[in-house]
């Protein structure tokens, strides 16, 4: 039997050793800064208001893809077209973002923000 150490437990060594970091610090001890575009927490679809779809329309996408009833989606789309937006879900980014891509598909103009508030 061989004493080698496989290649997959060898240490990995940086392409540009110390690359990002400061003197004195080991790898293991640098901490990656914290991306603009977080997964985790919670995320906003925010349906803007535009020129071209009725309000029936809009009530109609409402309760199709959201699932709301009438008067939620009511107040909704009254909200889009009296203060140009409107929340109309919150939650993690993976669903919100299937949510803005459905009511896309819809022609709404829906996008995603972060709720930095909470």
């Amino acid at each position: 039997m061989s004493s080698r150490v496989p290649s997959t437990a060898r240490r990995i060594e940086p392409l540009f050793a110390g690359a990002g970091t400061r003197p004195g610090l080991e790898p293991d001890e640098v901490v990656a800064p914290e991306t603009t575009f977080a997964t985790r927490g919670p995320w906003r679809v925010v349906v803007l208001n535009d020129p071209v779809n009725s309000m029936s329309y809009v009530v109609l996408v409402f309760r199709k893809v959201l699932g709301f009833a009438e008067p939620r989606a009511r107040r909704h789309m009254l909200e889009v077209h009296e203060q140009g937006r409107s929340v109309v879900w919150s939650g993690l980014r993976e669903q919100a973002e299937l949510y803005a891509f459905a009511l896309q598909q819809w022609h709404l103009t829906a996008v995603l923000e972060s709720d930095e508030a909470h």
